[in-house]
């Protein structure tokens, strides 16, 4: 099972990205348009629109596309505005040191914490 199943409940999106562009935020038919108005980052979605937990979905694919990240299952990943929250255990520094790394290549990761992970 995969990250994305396993912690959303999702199959993987047929066009799903780890960094797609955003798409256009609907607007009301009588608002008067804005070039300020965008999706944050943290709230991009697997396919471009707005998810409020986009940034861990996206996460969470690309842990599914490393092959040596893909078969962990005793890790979480959650976000608080950019910051990517992991929880949970894994099996060596070195593999936690990769899922920095890979979230840290996210767009719109700011941070990644790894407080509520234990090694071993």
């Amino acid at each position: 099972m995969g990250w994305l199943q396993r912690l959303f409940g999702l199959e993987k999106p047929q066009n799903a990205q780890v960094n797609p562009a955003p798409q256009p935020v609907p607007q009301a038919a009588n608002a008067v348009p804005t070039a300020t108005q965008s999706i944050p980052p943290e709230r991009i979605g697997l396919n471009g629109e707005y998810d409020q937990s986009g940034l861990a979905k996206r996460v969470a694919l690309a842990f599914d596309q490393d092959k040596q990240l893909d078969d962990i299952n005793t890790l979480w990943v959650a976000q608080t505005g950019g910051t990517v929250v992991l929880k949970g255990k894994v099996p060596s520094q070195e593999i936690l040191n990769k899922m920095v790394s890979v979230a840290r290549a996210v767009n719109g990761a700011t941070n990644v914490d790894t407080t509520q992970v234990q090694i071993g």
